[in-house]
This record gives C-alpha cells, structure tokens and sequence, in this order.
C-alpha cells in the first residue's frame, strides 16, 4: 500500500490546521448588541454549525463558496433571550383553551366560556382559562355563574395567577368536595359566607382536591401542546425557557426527552422537579447525568407561598382589604428546610417561588443556612421575589441569591395591588433598580401562561413601568425603572450566569452557541413608550433559524 512520507502528512496537517473555517452563513449590515462589554457592538457574526467563528465590523475573511450571506439592513440584533420561569407545556395548553384574559365583565366571562364548552367533545374536562376578576372589579367568578353553560363538562379553570381555580358543580362533586370537607394545610375552600358552601373557588394547596382526579393528558396531547408553545416562544425571540413544572414536572420532562430523542426539540428547554422529589432527581441524575445545553434537569423548585392576587402572598402585616389575613406558607416550613438543604447538598440547583416580603426573608434565611452549610457557588434563586422589604435587598448580593423576577407582573399587577398593600409595602414591589444596585444578578422571564413569553413586552415594562389601565404614564413606583441594557442582560447574560451557562450562552462572543434575535426596530433609540411595538423577526438557535418572519 502507497503511504505519503511523513514529512509531507505533517505538511498537508498543518495546511489544514492554518486554513480558515468558512462559515455556513455570515449576517452582516446589522448592529449587533453583544452582551459582551469586552466588545459591545459589531456589525456582522459568522456561523459555522452552532458556533460563532467571528464578530466583528466585517467578517468577509470568512465566506466560502457555499457560505449563505444575509444581509439585515441595520437591524437591531442581540443574543437568544432567555426566559427564566414558564409552565411550558401548560403555556401550550392555554394557548389551545379558552382565552378568559379576554372577558372584561362577569357576562363575558360566562359568554367565552359557555361558547368554548359547546365546542368541545361531550363530557370531556375544560382547564386553562387564566381569568382576571380584577378586569371587572374584583368580584370572584362562582360556579353559580357558569354552571348553567358548562354542560356536563367537568370544569377546572384557572386564575391567571396560578394560585386560585373555578370548578364548576360537576368537578366539585368528582371531587367529593361539599361544605363539610375541610381546608387542606396551606390552602383554602372558598365558601358562601351565608351558607358554607363551597363557591367553587378553590386556593393553592386546595387545587389538588380536584387535580388528582383530572385524567392526564395523553402523550399525543402533551406532544401538541410542546409543538404550540415551542412555536409561540420562539416567534417572541425566546431561544432557552427554564420551566417549573406544568404536569408533576417528571411526565413535561419525558415529553421533552421524547422530543429530544427524535431530533425535534428546537428551543432549549431547562427542566424544574418539584423539591420534595429532590432524592428522586439526585438518583436520576447520578444514572443520566445532567444533560446538555439544549435538554437539561439538575434543578429543584419548591414554594413558600401564594400569589398577591390571591391574597394567598406571605406577609409581615396583614392584606389592607383582608385584614384578618396575612396569607401563609404553602409547603410545611420544616420539609421545605430539609428539601432545600438536601438538595443543595448533593449539588442540585435550587429555585424557590416566594412573592410575600415574610416569604422573601424566610427562604433569604434558609438559602444562608445552605451557604453556611455548604460554603461554594450555588446560584440560588428566589422565583419572583416580587415584594421585599428594602432593608433585605441586600442580603441577596451577599449570599450570591440570585432574584428570579418577570416584569410583565409589574405593570399588571400595578393596576390593584394598592388594593392589597400600602405603599411602604410597595416600595419594594419589583425593586429592578434597588436589586441591581445592590450587586444582584437579577435575571428575567415570564411566568408564563400567567403573562405572555414575550421579553420584549418584558423590556417594555421594565424600562417604563406603565400599567396595562394607562393610569402611570410616568410608571408605577418610577425610581425602579431601568434601562433596556440592563433589561436585556437581565433576559440574556444574567439568566446565562445563574444557570452556570455564562460560558457558552447570554452573549455573542467567537467561540460561543449561536443563539441570536433579530428585531424589527432599535430598541436603544426609539422612545420607551414605542418599545412594546418592536417585533421579532428573525431567531436562531445553535447557528439554526428556526423562526423567520
């Protein structure tokens, strides 16, 4: 057999080590926001399969003669926007629902309903719904309300919150709920004060009365709800969710594996267990490993508490129009402990849901236990910490706590919480400024179906703070207003680092994944109030477009 002399194969390596890579496809005429302020701006990024060969003003060095070159016409481009918190595969399913953000009114929200059950199959169970009672005033919906237009539907809808349901007479009776079953630890039946029986509404711990006897969706369901949201997410720019958990967590993670295994999971897609599973989960990864940066599930989230609009929020004092309450813990305070100082332990991720300025203190409390535990870098999160008091900001830069926060809440929520709290107390509602000043790495997302997966209404919010009633022009609570820089790092280099991603993802930066979000304006030179304007027209996700307008 012939054989090249040695000298001649070390000339043809090193030949093809020296030769440029070229590049599969070169954008160019943009204005590129990195992320990285080592170069802030560029005006071309070349790709090579997932990675980004270059950056720079002009990146011609790299075409070959199958090189694809587009050219974006000055169009703003930034890194893949991450959103830090969903329910994903329930984002897909509300998306297939009926739509009660809608209804305005009680007559609307029985009139969406009613013609939504009509539509279905017979006898199937109706969820989703995320209705809004502030949108009428306040008043609570009750199965009296729908009950004559649900049909023989079971009925099982949510508040947009999450934290509170409507069941129609139907599901109550499934459930074997009536005026003599009692509230369950860290929830509560909702009752006719005259009467005792139950109204229908249903708040955080009491939702599993009626959840354990909902059938679960099939594969093929949760497949299609995968395949909605997916499509959704990524028309808004979003390239990696983290999700908390929709359906028990394990079966949306199966149902990602599944989609993985096949080849067609095109968003990157973090994965959160329930913390009581934490022993589960440390097994499981001990067997699977972590997974990769498109499918991984080394975290844990656990709750502290309810939700504002739910007046199920724990706080210090009392709800100003529930003042015999201050809301409460959800899990039993002692299993939250162990789970969280367990599961940091045996190096799982750890996010915990607190919204109350008394639920905030606690888990700041818990997570320094850890630390002191455990002395290292554990990146924990506080999901939403949504209302602190300004004297434990602080803390959170000091213990490396990492506030997990979703600014649409904000000029939401902006339109009734004075209704719950007085304005000492919201002060520190959505603190964006006073957290970054203070050295936190505060990241952003949605919560979504709660609000849209939009960062981009995201950013709108945070750098105006105008509620959706156009009652702040100026912005709620103004002074926590900040700049879109700093509200795109939140959704892109700061969600990369709290996630221990920093090194391949949040920026763009050669040798990085191509994860990237072409806009359809500039969002650093129009004027903040036009900001929610801006669309999407363009994502890729590692080096693929797999969204174009």
């Amino acid at each position: 057999m012939f054989r090249l002399p040695l000298s001649a194969v070390l000339l043809l390596v090193l030949f093809s080590c020296s030769r440029p890579q070229k590049a599969d496809i070169i954008y160019t005429n943009a204005k590129i926001w990195t992320g990285d302020s080592a170069m802030p701006w560029a005006k071309s990024i070349a790709i090579k399969d997932s990675i980004i060969l270059y950056l720079g003003d002009d990146a011609a060095a790299w075409k070959g003669s199958d090189t694809k070159l587009v050219d974006l016409n000055g169009h703003l481009v930034v890194p893949g926007l991450m959103d830090n918190h969903t329910h994903f595969l329930m984002g897909g399913e509300q998306l297939l629902s009926a739509d009660l953000r809608q209804a305005k009114s009680p007559q609307d929200f029985i009139r969406i309903l009613g013609t939504f059950c009509r539509e279905q199959p017979e006898g199937t169970w109706i969820k989703g719904g995320f209705w809004d009672n502030e949108a009428w005033g306040g008043e609570l919906p009750t199965r009296q309300w729908i009950d004559s237009v649900t049909g023989n539907h079971p009925l099982f809808i949510y508040r947009y919150d999450g934290h509170m349901v409507l069941a129609n007479s139907i599901a109550l009776r499934m459930a074997g709920i009536d005026r003599n079953t009692p509230d369950p630890a860290g929830g509560t039946i909702i009752r006719n004060p005259n009467t005792g029986e139950p109204t229908g509404g249903l708040k955080d711990a009491a939702l599993a009365l009626v959840e354990k006897i909902i059938p679960p969706p099939s594969p093929e369901m949760l497949r299609k709800f995968l395949d909605t949201a997916t499509g959704y997410a990524l028309s808004h720019g979003v390239t990696r969710v983290t999700d908390m958990g929709g359906f028990g967590g394990w079966t949306d993670l199966d149902t990602y594996c599944t989609a993985y295994a096949r080849n067609e999971l095109p968003i990157r897609i973090m994965v959160r267990l329930p913390i009581t599973d934490w022993s589960r989960l440390d097994s499981f990864v001990k067997a699977q490993g972590r997974g990769d940066d498109r499918l991984s599930w080394d975290g844990l989230k656990g709750f502290t508490d309810g939700s504002l609009g739910s007046t199920t929020a724990w706080f210090f004092r009392p709800y100003l129009d529930a003042p015999g309450s201050t809301g409460f813990m959800v899990m039993d305070s002692s299993l939250l402990r162990n789970a969280v100082l367990r599961a940091n332990a045996a190096g799982l991720k750890v996010n915990v849901h607190a919204i109350g300025d008394r639920a905030i203190d606690w888990i700041i409390g818990v997570y320094e236990q850890a630390q002191a535990a455990h002395p290292g870098d554990h990146r924990f999160s506080i999901e939403h910490t949504q209302h602190i008091r300004l004297e434990d900001i602080p803390r959170l830069s000091r213990a490396g706590i990492i506030p997990s926060m979703q600014p649409y809440h904000a000029i939401d929520d902006g339109r009734w919480a004075y209704k719950r709290l007085d304005s000492a107390r919201l002060k520190g509602t959505y603190a964006f400024r006073s957290l970054l000043a203070s050295g936190a790495s505060m990241t952003f997302g949605s919560d979504w179906p709660v609000a849209p997966s939009d960062p981009i209404a995201g950013i709108y919010a945070a750098v105006t703070r105008r509620t959706l009633d156009n009652r702040n022009p100026e912005g709620w609570f103004p002074a926590e207003k900040i700049t879109v820089e700093q509200a795109l790092r939140a959704y892109t280099v700061h969600n990369a680092y709290a996630t221990f991603q920093e090194d391949r993802l949040g920026m763009l930066k050669k040798g990085m994944l191509a994860d990237m979000v072409v806009l359809s304006g500039d969002l650093f030179s129009i004027a903040p109030e036009k900001i929610r304007e801006i669309q999407v027209t363009r994502t890729v996700v590692n080096g693929k477009e797999v969204f174009v307008k």
